[in-house]
């Protein structure tokens, strides 16, 4: 499959690779240059591969609260939250985030390679008064993302951007269109994702990197710039197979309310997980990947779920799944890739810990003007 801007991506020059059914760029000029520009002023990803899902009704509030392992009765409209799709043995179907977008208006994100089946699991588990719309086809999503993405936005747009906090989403009238506009993302930085329209997607990109400050980015620098930060990607660190417990604990499920897998993930607190979710900081460029076996000494301890060079760090990092009775930050080990042991120091992510995303503030881009007209 193609999304709406596939055309662009070729013009641009990007290299073209499948990722989750879907014909996706993966780098522009290379995944170094676009994971830097993206942490030092802005980059512009194509994210509409992702799936949209919106529930209405009156019964929409309750069935998700049973789905989703984070608290929806409390979000306020405009609010958004990231949390799991759990099954009953509480493995993880996805991670996803869920925005309030009216009293009884829902609209949930999810992982590409995921849509079908989520939209399955979702309409089988809600009561006919909650009414299901899947809207990923009508949907563009372009994230984007770095400390100057308000100012090169608005200016490349010739907008007053409105001011949202994090984890805030508001509709947002653009070009006579009303788009949604989320301040989230994936890579640590200050930034947006933003839905919209296919039919305006293309116009919307073009008018984004035409004034050149901004600059396009692939999923290469996406994928590195969300492992400095230590964000799970599902399939890696997030499986069907495996208790969230493991990777993160007690965060983002409200375990005083019932939902689908509660029971597991209760049994799994209660008894400790055997493993869990760690960083691997290693001593050279050399990079490990999925599937390598972690040592400490002569004992096995665990296994890499991803694996990169991190480009803001000028070293590799991983994160991999250890024994519990291993897992203590500062502990030396070894990676084994392609027959070979690179050192390597266990600690807890994020690797990278000067990120934007958090700021109240925007932070401003170097040189950036400020001439500016408000979209209504």
């Amino acid at each position: 499959m193609k999304t709406i801007l596939y055309t662009e991506h070729l013009t641009g020059q990007a290299r073209i690779a499948p990722f989750a059914g879907w014909d996706m760029p993966i780098q522009y000029t290379g995944i170094v240059p676009e994971h830097l520009h993206t942490r030092q002023q802005a980059s512009v990803f194509d994210i509409s591969h992702m799936g949209e899902f919106e529930l209405r009704g009156p019964t929409a509030e309750q069935d998700l609260e049973q789905l989703v392992t984070q608290a929806v009765a409390s979000l306020d409209v405009g609010q958004c939250r990231y949390g799991y799709l759990l099954n009953p043995a509480g493995g993880v179907l996805d991670d996803l985030t869920c925005y309030r977008l009216g009293p009884d208006h829902f609209y949930l994100v999810v992982n590409a390679a995921n849509r079908t089946t989520n939209a399955a699991w979702i309409q089988e588990h809600c009561q006919r008064s909650t009414t299901f719309t899947d809207v990923s086809d009508q949907t563009a999503k372009i994230d984007i993302q770095g400390p100057a993405s308000r100012a090169l936005t608005e200016e490349a747009l010739g907008v007053t951007l409105p001011d949202l906090k994090y984890f805030r989403a508001t509709h947002w009238t653009y070009d006579g269109t009303t788009t949604l506009l989320s301040r989230t993302g994936y890579t640590g930085e200050w930034g947006y994702e933003w839905y919209l329209p296919v039919d305006i997607a293309v116009a919307a990109w073009r008018t984004l990197l035409a004034p050149g400050a901004l600059q396009p980015a692939g999923l290469g620098a996406r994928d590195t710039l969300r492992l400095e930060i230590g964000y799970p990607l599902h399939g890696h660190e997030l499986t069907p197979d495996r208790s969230p417990v493991a990777a993160a604990g007690r965060s983002f499920m409200q375990l005083d309310k019932s939902f689908i897998g509660r029971e597991a993930v209760q049994r799994v607190l209660e008894s400790g997980p055997a493993e869990k979710l760690m960083g691997l900081r290693l001593e050279s460029r050399r990079a490990a990947r999925a599937g390598d076996v972690v040592w400490h000494g002569t004992t096995p301890i665990g296994t890499v779920t991803s694996g990169s060079y991190a480009p803001s760090l000028g070293v590799a990092i991983a994160l991999a799944y250890v024994s519990t009775e291993a897992a203590e930050p500062g502990t030396p080990c070894e990676i084994e890739v392609r027959s070979q042991r690179l050192p390597a120091t266990l600690c807890r992510p994020p690797f990278y810990t000067q990120g934007t995303a958090r700021r109240n503030t925007a932070p401003p881009a170097a040189g950036a003007t400020n001439g500016n007209r408000t979209v209504v």
